[in-house]
């Protein structure tokens, strides 16, 4: 029986885990605190049913080399280059400068400066999982105030990787840590560059070759090699699990597999990510919280007071609206996730003592509790700091004001509806234009970015970004509007892209001549796509039926054109 021990430990806490969990989910609550609550409850101090084992550490060191890894695989330079004052400006100042206020606080109350480092950079971060649900639940993931937290999020993410890669060096002794750290540097450089090789001319080639088989056993066996492989690699090159598997994933984020290995792993992240927070519950030892409740207390509101007023202010630095900047403060204003990851890792080193760190920990969660709450404080607050709007240009040129490389998109039919959910998924900036007031309203209550306005307006497109945007799309069903707004954009924004949506080759003529520098007739690509899925029926590989297509497309469908002139082709109601 006691060979059976860890797996007895393991099912009793999924087994909890599946009680409480959706209990948490069904009040409201992150996934997270419903982990947190059943390691507490399971744990040593709470009713004593399961132990800390190594089957459980396992399990959540997996969980951690999983996150990092999505994490990776979410990481685009792309996004990243269009979101760069954002996330590159104020996403960096903000972990800077909050991780420096808190570690200046917390010598001041006699912390040891490298712990009180190490505690100011973990509670810098804030919780991208609870944020998010919140943007979700009501559809604000594409409004000002959405991309302003993503991109915020988005490098406290990329923040945790050099922090966890840290760590071992703090932990190892003072007089070789300066030998450490350059063995460290000369290992990483060597790391980087043979795992960077293996990525481009051995990954790549081999999931190409395992996706033509169509097995997804094989597929998913092969994703979660390189994730362990790259981790076990830079493991024994003296870095951490964590560091390979997100390298793991940064080198797979720019193949076309990403979504599919994204898909794949989600589920298995999910189980060993909830291990580790349910270990991290076990840990707190509730007897010591309620002990020092005042100070778990004091520590949460000082938490939040010192997050949302560095948050704020750094936002009215760059440029923010004052409502805006407090609104921001206060949704991003709790302690998050990677607090507990980057505090665990210290306490495995020996940075930071189990006695420094519950408290804090308490405090990170109860934070993460009364985000709904912060968040319905800045959203009233947001209500009363913003001034009443003259125009509705003012209001679209206010919530385009910090979109840069933006795609415009004029029409919100169910074309421009498809394209707005393609872009979101490719997590990809864009702002829709429509001059249905139902079709907008009813789309802003879906979280999509669209406004009411004619997009063959020039002040319309000034007040869009239209100078900023890397390309419009007009999808209007309307063949003269269509045309129209196409002169426009043209004299509005000689260099930006225009792709046009055609009801026939003749209306696609007329549209290259008003400017358009890319027209689909979409009677003759609905014909080529349903080519293209007959060609894949039978076996042809994809860069032939690529290369067909082409050639069929060139000169304005040259080829195609003897077929389809003169034809009745149906130009459907879309707008």
């Amino acid at each position: 029986m006691s060979q059976l021990g860890p797996l007895v430990d393991i099912v009793t806490a999924l087994a909890a885990a599946v009680v409480i969990v959706p209990v948490s989910i069904r009040i409201g609550a992150s996934p997270v605190l419903g982990y947190l609550a059943t390691g507490l409850a399971v744990g040593p101090h709470g009713f004593g049913l399961v132990e800390e084992g190594p089957a459980l550490h396992l399990f959540a060191e997996f969980g951690v080399v999983f996150l990092l890894f999505s994490i990776g695989l979410e990481l685009s330079f792309e996004r990243i280059r269009t979101m760069r004052r954002l996330a590159l400006g104020l996403g960096a100042a903000q972990v800077v400068v909050t991780a420096a206020v808190i570690a200046v606080i917390g010598t001041a109350l006699g912390l040891a400066p490298m712990t009180a480092g190490i505690l100011g950079c973990a509670l810098a971060l804030s919780s991208t999982a609870v944020v998010l649900q919140l943007m979700v639940e009501r559809g604000e993931q594409v409004t000002r105030i959405g991309r302003v937290a993503i991109a915020v999020l988005l490098f406290q993410d990329l923040a945790v990787v050099p922090m966890l890669a840290a760590l071992p060096l703090l932990g190892a002794p003072g007089e070789d840590a300066l030998v450490a750290l350059g063995l460290a540097v000369a290992k990483a450089a060597v790391a980087l560059v043979g795992i960077s090789l293996a990525g481009r001319y051995l990954s790549q080639p081999a999931f190409r070759r395992i996706a033509a088989l169509r097995n997804p056993d094989v597929f998913m066996g092969a994703t979660l090699l390189v994730v362990l492989g790259t981790a076990l690699l830079t493991a024994l090159a003296g870095m951490s699990l964590a560091l390979g598997a997100f390298l793991a994933g940064a080198l797979l984020a720019g193949t076309a597999f990403r979504h599919q290995i994204e898909g794949d792993i989600e589920p298995v992240r999910g189980l060993f990510l909830g291990v580790f927070f349910l270990s991290v519950g076990m840990g707190i030892d509730l007897a010591l919280v309620i002990r020092e409740l005042p100070l778990v207390l004091g520590l949460t509101l000082g938490l939040i007071l010192v997050k949302a007023v560095v948050l704020g202010g750094l936002a009215r630095g760059f440029a923010l609206p004052v409502s805006l900047s407090v609104r921001s403060g206060l949704l991003l204003a709790q302690g998050g996730e990677f607090a507990f990851v980057v505090m665990a890792t210290a306490g495995s080193f020996g940075l930071i003592a189990p006695a420094e760190a519950a408290p804090i920990v308490a405090a990170v969660a109860f934070s993460m509790a009364l985000t709904p709450l912060l968040d319905a404080a800045g959203r009233r607050l947001e209500q009363r700091l913003t001034p009443p709007v003259a125009t509705p240009q003012t209001a679209l040129g206010d919530e385009a004001a910090d979109l840069e490389e933006h795609v415009l998109v004029l029409g919100f039919g169910r074309v421009g509806r498809t394209l707005a959910h393609v872009l979101e998924n490719s997590r990809r900036p864009y702002l829709a234009l429509d001059l249905d007031s139902e079709r907008v309203t009813q789309g802003r209550t879906q979280g999509h970015n669209v406004f009411f306005g004619n997009g063959a307006r020039r002040d319309v497109l000034r007040a869009a970004g239209i100078d900023r945007a890397t390309a419009v799309v007009v999808t209007i069903d309307n063949a003269g509007a269509a045309e129209r707004a196409v002169r426009t954009i043209r004299h509005a924004a000689p260099g930006v892209q225009i792709i046009a949506r055609a009801h026939d080759t003749r209306h696609a003529d007329r549209l290259r001549v008003a400017g358009a520098d890319r027209v689909l007739p979409e009677t003759i690509e609905a014909s080529l796509m349903l080519a293209a899925a007959t060609l894949d029926a039978v076996g042809q590989s994809a860069e032939e039926t690529e290369a067909c297509l082409g050639q069929l497309r060139a000169d304005g469908y040259a080829q195609l054109l003897p077929l389809v002139v003169g034809r009745h082709q149906d130009d459907g109601t879309d707008h």
